[in-house]
């Protein structure tokens, strides 16, 4: 009889880790054996040494749609079983149709349970992607291999709901993919499994960003289960430096601050959290949404007009050569191709509709007067968090 011996929440001296409290107990489990989570007396009925897995999946939105397509094909493979069975736990969702990877799950007819229920079968490994909920660590002592995470940044920086958004938002040249197994009561401090960085295209938005993370961290999972036992005795612990937080985005970061934000932030800010959000200011006592945001050429900057002009941030004129607004922000101008006011409207729309009319009714004031100002959003609001499209929330 094999046994299969891991150490539990638990430093590995020697690996950088020092502690001066006692160690936990071994968990000892029994491969092969029949049983329930009996680890007094060394047996488990589910353990096993070796492929194929039994795999119970934590998961909700594109990201994570993207590791259990990924264990799903390997189910389906015929060559060298890797996944025996597959099944689904995701959260409630007010739509129908579900989170991405309910709806993956039902297409693909995969057994799926709704948070909390997670099902009453045996499994081997857990595996979590995007699924916002810390798991109890009386669920995962159910799983004999424990559970793994598939997060989207280079632990520790960047733990928590939003990696994908801060990386962008903060401009980080370098990403990638951590695979960590995960402990109790704490998001993203596990052991690191398997990391591995990329470069971040240029202007990459997260939603551009998510897409190579998630191809990325599929591969990357599937490589740990085909060699599970032996990546979890080689796994590290994660640095003491070095850690930040990717907290949610509040509502309020949504809304352009004109007097404290370069030209780069507000464009890292539109391609972080712009398709799920639209950056939002205040024009005229009106909440308006905009939409497109394009750099600005020099040439346009170029022009008499503008170099002529004493503008402060929020100042906002059209051109009609390139056909989209100029807005003063800190350190220069942003340009936007279209916005919502009470419909979607083209810059030239806005210009005709409600700039011109402006200028005609204040011919006598200069052209900084009208401009946008910072959205104060009530309190209430500032507390409601995005729907991110990638809730990277492991």
């Amino acid at each position: 009889m094999k046994l299969l011996v891991r150490g539990w929440w638990r430093p590995r001296l020697g690996r950088g880790a020092a502690s001066g409290k006692a160690s936990s107990p071994r968990r000892v489990v029994a491969s092969g054996l029949g049983g329930c989570p009996g680890w007094e007396d060394g047996k488990d009925a589910r353990g096993r040494d070796k492929p194929p897995w039994r795999v119970l999946f934590f998961g909700t939105d594109h990201f994570a749609r993207e590791a259990l397509r990924a264990l799903h094909a390997a189910r389906e493979s015929k060559e060298g079983r890797l996944i025996e069975k597959l099944e689904v736990v995701t959260m409630p969702s007010p739509s129908p149709r579900g989170l991405p990877v309910k709806q993956y799950a039902v297409q693909s007819q995969l057994p799926v349970y709704e948070w909390p229920d997670v099902g009453s079968g045996e499994y081997d490994v857990g595996v979590v992607a995007s699924f916002g909920r810390l798991l109890s660590e009386a669920l995962i002592l159910k799983f004999p291999y424990g559970v793994l995470n598939v997060h989207p940044s280079l632990l520790p920086r960047w733990r928590g709901p939003a990696p994908i958004i801060h990386t962008v938002l903060h401009g980080d040249p370098v990403t990638g993919v951590t695979i960590m197994q995960i402990r109790p009561k704490r998001f993203d401090v596990g052991p690191i499994l398997k990391q591995e960085a990329i470069s971040v295209p240029p202007n990459s938005t997260a939603k551009d960003l998510e897409a190579v993370l998630s191809r990325l961290g599929a591969g990357m999972l599937i490589s740990v289960l085909k060699n599970l036992p032996e990546s979890l005795s080689n796994g590290r612990q994660q640095p003491a430096e070095g850690v930040t937080y990717a907290p949610k985005i509040s509502a309020d970061t949504s809304c352009i601050k004109w007097e404290e934000q370069t030209s780069e932030q507000i464009f890292r800010l539109y391609r972080a959290i712009g398709n799920m959000s639209p950056l939002q200011t205040l024009w005229m006592g009106s909440t308006i949404k905009l939409l497109d945001f394009v750099e600005v050429d020099r040439s346009v900057l170029a022009d008499p007009k503008f170099s002529g002009q004493a503008a402060v941030p929020g100042s906002v004129t059209y051109h009609k050569q390139s056909q989209m607004l100029l807005v003063c922000c800190k350190d220069g101008w942003v340009g936007i191709r279209s916005v919502m006011l009470k419909k979607t409207l083209t810059a030239t729309d806005f210009y005709n509709g409600y700039l011109h009319p402006w200028y005609q009714r204040n011919s006598q004031v200069q052209p900084s007067h009208c401009r946008f100002q910072t959205l104060r959003l009530p309190t209430k609001k500032k507390q409601k968090k995005i729907v991110a499209m990638q809730q990277c929330i492991t």
